[in-house]
């Protein structure tokens, strides 16, 4: 079969590789329908150092059951899924505490424990697929804007979902999101969708912002730094933002949050963090009785919740994947999104 593999910063390729089959009887077969490209693997995009065996990619795909190992009970060969980007078995203490990126013996795509490869392919073995699966009343023929919208499903909007919880959004609540990437705008949306009153968007991408204002945010900030921390404080009536949705990752951005979160708020990374310290002591968390919280998202949990507004159209978190390649082009794709000449692209086999 095809799939994707980086070999270092900036050197993917799609080749030939071993078609995957069904291991352990509680495997099963997905062939792929859509995958795409996430915002964090650009970070190896970057910096990953020459690997001359090259690493699977991709932990976000929709597709079809093709075959199941004999111990799976939830599923059925022909079935249209959705796989989390974490893998999951389903009955340990954290995936029945609903935090299935933290199973005990589950893990994430391309994990060597796990021995499956990333979704940037033509088909995938899933590992704990009854603990990992969900099945959805779809099938492939579906319109573009529903598979993208599902698509949406086995992350960003899982995790813009899971920052604005952990933030503890609720109605009437003043929110500050940082980050117009895919996962900061459907951090708007799933603000707006727990009530938030004002929603402020920090990003200088018009095209991006524009949606983002689609989504619920009311007020947008191009500035960062002081100027941006600044404008923030002010649209709140100098008191700063009750709660932050950080959906960026890099410094800078976790010190903006810093900058407009108010005494007594909430800070929610959702963003991978791409530093090895931050301050958290008395003068930035501690003296202003601020809470840091956030994590990668448990999207599992999610689905059901979020599944009904998506199959009745009533939401259309897809509509922020703008660009669609093959397969083949995958590496385009990925040079598009480190341009910033791509918000989110979709990858079809």
């Amino acid at each position: 079969m095809r799939a994707t593999y980086m070999y270092g910063a900036g050197d993917v390729r799609v080749i030939e590789a071993t078609d995957p089959t069904i291991e352990l009887p509680t495997d099963a077969l997905v062939r792929v329908v859509r995958a795409c490209v996430c915002g964090s693997d650009l970070h190896p995009y970057h910096s990953m150092p020459p690997t001359p065996g090259g690493s699977t990619m991709g932990h976000e795909f929709i597709g079809v059951v093709e075959e199941i190992g004999s111990d799976v009970s939830t599923l059925q060969v022909g079935d249209f899924v959705i796989a989390p980007f974490a893998v999951s078995c389903g009955e340990c203490e954290f995936c029945r505490a609903g935090l299935q990126t933290s199973c005990r013996i589950g893990g994430f795509w391309n994990d060597a424990h796990l021995g499956s490869a990333g979704g940037q392919a033509e088909a995938v073995r899933v590992p704990f697929a009854d603990g990992t699966l969900v099945p959805v009343p779809v099938d492939e023929s579906a319109d573009d804007a529903l598979l993208h919208s599902l698509l949406t499903l086995s992350d960003v909007y899982g995790t813009g979902w899971h920052a604005a919880v952990q933030g503890r959004v609720q109605p009437g609540s003043t929110v500050t999101v940082i980050g117009d990437g895919a996962v900061g705008l459907l951090a708007v949306l799933s603000a707006k969708q727990l009530g938030a009153q004002r929603i402020v968007l920090m990003g200088r991408h018009r095209d991006r912002t524009d949606l983002g204002r689609v989504f619920g945010a009311t007020d947008v900030v191009e500035e960062r730094g002081d100027e941006g921390i600044a404008e923030v404080v002010e649209l709140t009536g100098g008191l700063g933002s009750e709660i932050v949705l950080e959906a960026v990752g890099h410094r800078p951005a976790y010190d903006q949050a810093l900058g407009v979160v108010r005494p007594g708020g909430v800070i929610s990374r959702v963003g991978v963090p791409q530093y090895a310290d931050a301050p958290v002591g008395f003068a930035t968390l501690f003296g202003p009785n601020i809470t840091l919280t956030g994590g990668p998202a448990p999207v599992r949990a999610y689905i059901e919740r979020l599944l009904p507004a998506v199959l009745d159209g009533s939401v259309n978190p897809g509509r922020v994947f703008d660009s669609v390649v093959s397969l083949d082009d995958t590496p385009a794709g990925y040079a598009a999104m480190d341009a910033r000449e791509a918000l989110k692209v979709a990858v079809r086999p």
